[in-house]
């Protein structure tokens, strides 16, 4: 394994363990371009659709099925201090990442698949951009995402097993 850039510095990729959603494991992250179905919408990532559910306004939200990941992620972003922003986002963002995850896989074989042959793997979203809700960073974070993606792979692995 080569890897270059700040995530050299952390990412751990062995046999108990990825940590580090980069390379061959981007497609277990939200920039990962797949079709994702979320508030009646199609989206072209979980990025995209997760964003989405930040805003209020319905024609705002079309904005977001149409964007790459990075261009949704600074989108919504940009929504987060104007009378567009969902007051209750913060109670209901881990709701809304685990459904848009979920589609992920649902949507994507392909996908699911190769979440599946991650087998019994511990899996952290580690960054260096200081999510510590969603992964983990400087030894700090819930890893939300990680948990999130386990909680996936354990649904499909004893779906898969009836």
């Amino acid at each position: 394994m080569i890897v270059y850039g700040k995530e050299r510095d952390y990412i751990v990729w062995d046999d108990n363990n990825i940590k580090g959603l980069f390379h061959e494991y981007k497609f277990l992250s939200n920039f990962e371009e797949c079709p994702v179905y979320f508030d009646g919408l199609m989206f072209g990532s979980t990025e995209a659709a997760y964003q989405s559910a930040k805003i209020i306004d319905p024609v705002i939200k079309l904005q977001f099925a149409e964007s790459k990941p990075r261009d949704a992620m600074i989108m919504g972003r940009s929504f987060e201090n104007s009378s567009f922003f969902r007051k209750d986002w913060y109670e209901i963002r881990y709701d809304v990442m685990a459904s848009v995850v979920f589609d992920k896989f649902y949507r994507n074989i392909e996908l699911r698949s190769k979440l599946l042959e991650t087998g019994s793997k511990y899996i952290e979203e580690t960054n260096h951009w200081g999510d510590k809700f969603y992964g983990f960073c400087d030894g700090e974070g819930e890893n939300n995402m990680g948990k999130i993606l386990m909680k996936v792979r354990d649904f499909w692995n004893n779906k898969t097993k009836l």
